[in-house]
């Protein structure tokens, strides 16, 4: 390979030898794009289930990631194939929809590619096999619904929802903590959903994290907690009965929106110029202090002379707040954003039952915590950890926790998880099979074969035999007509995953199925 350049001085590259070169065509075209999506799948295959395992990835920059999290893994990898740049859009999918399960569609993906493989062998057309997996999938989501069965849930009983979130959490780095995390993560669900309206906003749930301490030192703060201090090491660390006046608007002296240059040649005009500048500062902490502020928080920053004002009138406050945090503080408090000092009215005060500064082993890290809100609509998750990637792993897990409780929120229907959903389809799609004519009855009993993939996973991540293991079961399901027998991947000696207590949400399941099934079109 050589590197030209034409008349423009645009580079161009001659490669050795391309009239011997040929483009892949037909079946071997097939071929390479099902090998991409198996080597994709391939990968993310070792993660599946409470045995699967965490994955290294190293950014360009040098960053370290560690996650079993299928659409974190594929969104980190340098992924070229287009073909592959396909499965790692259908994980975010699932992502985006469901929030959990983005590890089991890729590899549901994967089984279903390798099965189109061989029917693309024995000669069946691509669009015959699409169109089988089709009416297969049809079949499976269906008979999902037949096995699924209602979790009913109040906000005084939330165990059916813990024990959901729980079965999330057993295959993550935080499984150790899964029963401490799940109660949270419902809890937070529960103080901002509309119940009424099976409605959840997941964006008044903040999660923040900081590093020491230890993963139970994890809490759920019923209001918002900032990344910021008091701007005045001596202003009070804690304030009762709080009414926040919350500002987008500096505490400094108005500048005019033109350019503009102020000549100063002598020091009374110097004197003069400073007395304004220092009435401005007055005014403005006067106003704050009239309308019955008793803590300030600002988007912008104040200079000294402002903030010893502030500290002199003792009215604490708090600078330099993110644009979001503001949003969040005002919805939980009740207060409005107010953008002039001259329309701050008591009305739009914010009220808050208690505003403390919380600090941090021997560090100097300190945050501040708003609780006891006007409005408990908007929480917040404060994780503890040993390291950064702890804590951003233990961010990943709970925003999916929360997804699993936000979908029995909207449909409280579930199914049983440890693969014996998957089992069960596989068991039905293959009974109907007989019931269809022509090249599509390969494709449904092929559809039934990919569906085993994630039991086999389950099984073989878990050490045990995969396919003796999986055939004990399938029969097991058939001769008990059970479909609740799934892989016993901790050993605790029962296939029953009722005993187990192993759940997953029926929404997040028949998902699953149909974006699997659709990436095939564009992939065969």
């Amino acid at each position: 390979m050589a590197l030209a350049f034409d008349d423009f001085g645009r580079p161009f590259i001659i490669l050795r030898e391309q009239e011997s070169k040929s483009r892949l065509r037909g079946l071997d075209a097939h071929k390479a794009n099902v090998a991409a999506g198996k080597a994709v799948a391939r990968s993310l295959r070792t993660s599946l289930g409470p045995k699967g395992m965490d994955k290294i990835l190293q950014s360009p920059d040098g960053d370290v990631t560690i996650t079993n999290d299928g659409a974190t893994i594929l969104e980190q990898m340098d992924v070229d194939n287009q073909i592959a740049k396909l499965m790692v859009e259908l994980s975010r999918s699932q992502d985006y929809e469901i929030g959990d399960g983005t590890t089991g569609v890729v590899v549901l993906d994967g089984s279903l590619l390798e099965q189109a493989e061989k029917l693309l062998e024995r000669g069946i057309h691509p669009i015959r096999i699409a169109e089988g997996y089709e009416m297969a999938s049809k079949i499976a989501f269906d008979h999902l619904e037949h096995i699924s069965t209602r979790f009913e849930f109040t906000a005084a009983n939330i165990e059916p929802l813990v024990q959901t979130c729980m079965t999330t959490l057993s295959s993550k780095i935080v499984n150790r903590c899964k029963r401490m995390l799940a109660e949270i993560a419902v809890r937070a669900v529960l103080a901002v959903a509309d119940l009424e309206r099976k409605d959840v906003n997941l964006d008044l749930i903040k999660v923040e994290g900081k590093v020491g301490g230890k993963l139970e030192d994890t809490e759920l703060i019923y209001g918002i907690a900032v990344d910021k201090d008091m701007s005045h090491p001596q202003m009070p660390k804690r304030i009762e009965d709080a009414n926040i006046a919350i500002l987008t608007c500096p505490f400094e002296p108005p500048k005019p929106k033109t350019k503009h240059k102020v000549d100063i040649d002598t020091v009374e005009k110097f004197q003069t110029m400073r007395g304004q500048e220092q009435k401005y500062f007055d005014e403005m902490v006067q106003k704050c202090k009239d309308v019955g502020a008793t803590l300030v928080i600002c988007q912008w920053g104040f200079d000294d002379e402002a903030n010893h004002l502030l500290m002199q009138r003792n009215l604490p406050a708090v600078r330099w707040v993110g644009g979001v945090e503001l949003e969040l503080i005002a919805i939980a408090t009740g207060g409005r954003i107010v953008p002039r000092f001259q329309e701050l009215t008591p009305d739009k005060l914010g009220q808050a039952g208690l505003v403390r500064e919380k600090s941090f082993g021997t560090t100097k890290d300190r945050m501040l915590c708003i609780e006891r809100c006007a409005n408990a609509r908007a929480v917040t998750i404060f994780i503890r950890g040993g390291n950064k990637m702890m804590i951003e792993e233990a961010k990943r897990s709970i925003h999916d926790a929360l997804c699993v409780a936000r979908n029995l929120i909207r449909n409280n229907s579930i199914v049983y998880g440890g693969g014996s959903a998957e089992i069960s389809c596989s068991v039905a799609v293959e009974a109907a099979a007989d019931r269809y004519a022509g090249a599509e009855q390969y494709a449904i009993r092929s559809f039934a074969d990919a569906l085993d993939g994630i039991p086999l996973a389950l099984a073989e991540n878990s050490g045990l035999p995969p396919i003796d293991t999986l055939t004990a079961v399938k029969s097991q399901q058939i001769q008990e007509n059970n479909p609740y027998c799934g892989i016993d991947c901790n050993d605790v000696g029962t296939n029953d995953m009722r005993e187990q207590h192993v759940f997953e949400t029926l929404i997040g399941k028949q998902q699953q199925i149909l974006l699997a099934t659709q990436g095939k079109y564009a992939e065969i």
